[in-house]
Parts: structure tokens; sequence; C-alpha cells
């Protein structure tokens, strides 16, 4: 999709996420929106796409690193708890609970038994949050290997991206079809109508931006639109310059 394309459909979109966060805030809603998907699918992409119109008191991004040691020996699903939303917030999961169904599971840093016991358990952890009031909503963003490779070489190649690429990530090449089947495994057994899972195609990034920004507006479809401009009353006297009393501390007027 071309930029100005892109730049014009979403400015549309950002009009909608607006006013959707108007409701959010002012019936109390609580929002939970996991991104999931292959490395350089582009969740933090689409992450701070949803953010960028938003009032940032009231919008969270959550993507936790690896556990420490304590936090491994805790309920898998504890340090997950911590970072659920409040009254009025909406939260983002940059990777969320379903690593363990993803990267642990494909990369053996979980045993069988741990694996299988999420698959069960995790219906029954989202159902106890929907049951409180809190909305779930579950994307996976698809990305071909062809597509994966290029964006791979591109952070290899970019001094500013390459930051990007783990040792995880380059493990993870040789493994496409493995995340692949875990993936499908991982849909049959957590897709629940209270806590949906939607695949949105992210070959073409810019599109699937849109449509899963399109996607999430439509499924909380209420809106409480921004109140009237405000008619701000005229100053009682001329505008004044913000001249400190040290004009020493000035930084370079370089540009």
């Amino acid at each position: 999709m071309k930029k100005k394309q892109y730049e014009e459909q979403l400015e549309h979109l950002y009009d909608e996420l607006v006013d959707l966060q108007h409701w959010i805030i002012g019936t109390g809603q609580r929002v939970i929106v996991l991104l999931e998907g292959r490395d350089a699918a582009g969740k933090g992409g689409v992450v701070k796409t949803i953010e960028a119109p938003l009032n940032n008191r009231y919008v969270r991004t959550v993507s936790l690193p690896k556990p420490t040691e304590r936090e491994a020996g805790q309920w898998y699903f504890q340090r997950y708890v911590a970072h659920l939303p409040a009254a009025g917030e909406l939260v983002l999961f940059d990777r969320s609970w379903y690593n363990r169904a993803g990267v642990e599971h494909v990369m053996g840093y979980c045993s069988p038994d741990q694996y299988q016991r999420f698959l069960s358990a995790c219906p029954a952890f989202e159902a106890l949050l929907t049951a409180d009031g809190i909305i779930v909503l579950k994307y996976w963003l698809t990305v071909d290997q062809a597509q994966q490779e290029e964006r791979f070489a591109e952070r290899a190649d970019d001094p500013r991206k390459r930051w990007k690429l783990s040792p995880v990530d380059l493990e993870a090449r040789k493994r496409y079809a493995d995340y692949g089947t875990a993936r499908d495994a991982m849909l049959q057994a957590t897709h629940r109508p209270n806590a949906p899972w939607a695949l949105v195609d992210f070959n073409d990034q810019r599109r699937g931006r849109l449509n899963l920004i399109h996607d999430l507006v439509r499924r909380l479809p209420e809106r409480i639109a921004p109140g009237k401009p405000l008619k701000l009353p005229k100053l009682p006297r001329k505008p004044a310059l913000d001249l400190p009393a040290d004009g020493s501390l000035w930084v370079p007027d370089t540009y």
C-alpha cells in the first residue's frame, strides 16, 4: 500500500480510536488486546500505531522480558496478572501469556507437561477475566517465510534496526513450520467466544495495521465522541515571552 493512501485511511481510523477511548474511559471499561505472531511480523509497529492518537494516561503497552528466576517459580499467569487493566484502561500486550504456546514450546524452554497444562488452563484463566467484565481480544499477525526473511535481512543490514535481531530470532528462522504447527494447536485449544482469536495478514504491514485497527474498532462498537470544542477566554494582557532570568542555560539554536 502506498504511503499516502495508508496515511489517509489511518486518519479516519484515528478518529474512531479516540472516540473508542472516550467510551472506555467514560464507562470504566477494561480492555486487553493481545498481539501475537512470528518474529518480524509487525507487532511493535501496530502497537505504536494504535497508541499514537490516544491519551497515554489510559493506554499501556506490556512487553515483558524473559522471566526472572523468581517469576519462573510462580504460577505461570502470575506475572501477567499484575499488568491487567484498571477501569478506563486499554492494555496492549506485545506478546503475552501465549509465549508458552509459541516460543517456549517450540524452542524447548518449557516441558511438554507445562505446555499441555497451559493449553488446558488458558481458556479457564481467560474465562475468569471476561466473567469479571474484562474485554479480551486476541490477534495473530501472519507473515509468509519469504517476507519474514526480507525483514530479517533488513534488520541485519540496518544499524538502527539490528537490536531487533536476537539469538532466538535467528534460531526461529530454522523452525518456521514448527511455529505454524504450534500456532494452529494454540488456536484450536484457546479460541473461545468470550476471548476470540482473529488472524491478520501482515505481509503488507501498512495494510495489516489498517485491517487490524478497523477490526478492533468494529469489535468494540460503542463510542463516546469528544465534547464540543472549548472556547478559550481572551488573555487579560498581551502574551508574554518565555524568557528565563538566566539566559546562559539555553541549548544552542542549531537548526
